[in-house]
């Protein structure tokens, strides 16, 4: 079947150490946990739209990431997206300024974040990572647009996104 597999892997190990008069305390966090996706449309955790980029926004400019019916496929074609699983946003270690997403003026794609201009800010050599197996609705026309910016003048930023997800509602 044609579709988008992916594995998507997180995984968290930290340790809190204090000091007492009777040793050392310490508090450990280990946390991990692995998103599977595979190909088609028709459950949660399926996908058939894979697309990603590293682009370079030059100082204080913005663009527009349409999820429908403009972005070059990776495999040809264009990318028609009805539901988003998977968005994963790294700025370029070399960045000076912030890489900053969604909350477009028009026709915005929000997704995961609420409210009428949410905004992720995602700091030089920083990811970000969202997923969602049910699936976030794009609206094609009203709903479509990832808008990107570069949070300051002087100096261009460079990201790499990955988008994953399914050109029907599961």
């Amino acid at each position: 079947m044609t579709g988008v597999t992916a594995d998507i892997q997180i995984s968290f190990k930290g340790r809190l150490d204090g000091a007492s008069d009777l040793g050392t305390p310490s508090a450990p966090v280990d946390f991990a946990k692995r998103i599977a996706i595979s190909a088609g449309t028709d459950a949660l955790g399926k996908a058939d739209i894979l697309w990603a980029d590293t682009r370079t926004l030059a100082a204080s400019a913005t663009e527009n990431i349409d999820l429908v019916g403009v972005l070059a496929g990776l495999l040809g074609g264009t990318v028609t997206a009805a539901e988003i699983t998977a968005i994963l946003i790294q700025a370029d270690k070399g960045n000076t300024n912030d890489v900053v997403a969604f909350g477009a003026a028009s026709n915005p794609f929000n997704g995961p974040l609420s409210g009428t201009t949410p905004k992720l800010t995602v700091g030089p050599d920083d990811i970000a990572l969202i997923t969602n197996k049910k699936g976030w609705p794009v609206t094609a026309g009203t709903g479509d647009i990832i808008l990107v910016a570069n949070s300051a003048t002087g100096t261009p930023v460079t990201y790499t996104i990955i988008i994953v997800g399914r050109t029907a509602a599961a």
